[in-house]
């Protein structure tokens, strides 16, 4: 009697990498991927930043995916005046207060992008919204490390928890 296929946790990335630059059009090919949800703070930008040009390696590489064809759009639980801020400066589309990780949040940016969810990755820093939202929503989800260390209390807690579960996978990382 063969045993079941074991279950894939909500909390387990399909890629962790260090950075979101990591991301080609290659890497994206290699697991089908057409598009890819962003998430803003400590992935894209340095939480709290409003400096474009502290940022400008990933404004090039955003502009590389778009290029190649890549769909993108920023899923971000930041206020909307910020992700409005980073849009702009992104030129692409998405939402601030999306209220990751409910997949209401997920559907919509799918419908944005005229992708099913096999063929999208959900990109961010955190395992509880990003990576639980994107598994819930039947995406391909990747985990990266945050850009910088953040000092509101609760996500001091939820990145002691991250560092357990991450580590139950076989990944240490020192947040």
């Amino acid at each position: 009697m063969s045993r079941p296929a074991p279950s894939r946790s909500l909390l387990r990335p399909a890629d962790v990498i260090d950075h979101v630059t990591h991301i080609t059009p290659e890497f994206l090919a290699d697991r089908g991927l057409h598009g890819l949800l962003l998430d803003l703070d400590n992935t894209l930008v340095p939480y709290g930043s409003y400096d474009p040009a502290g940022v400008a390696q990933t404004l090039a590489w955003v502009r590389d995916l778009k290029l190649a064809g890549v769909g993108l759009y920023l899923l971000s639980n930041a206020t909307g005046q910020r992700a409005a801020f980073w849009l702009d400066k992104l030129d692409f589309q998405g939402v601030g207060l999306a209220g990751k990780p409910n997949p209401r949040a997920f559907r919509k940016a799918l419908r944005a992008l005229k992708l099913p969810p096999a063929q999208v990755g959900m990109v961010g820093d955190q395992l509880f919204t990003d990576v639980l939202g994107g598994n819930l929503s039947g995406m391909h989800t990747i985990l990266v490390r945050p850009l910088v260390t953040n000092a509101l209390p609760h996500t001091r807690v939820a990145r002691r928890l991250e560092r357990a579960v991450l580590k139950r996978y076989g990944h240490d990382w020192h947040h």
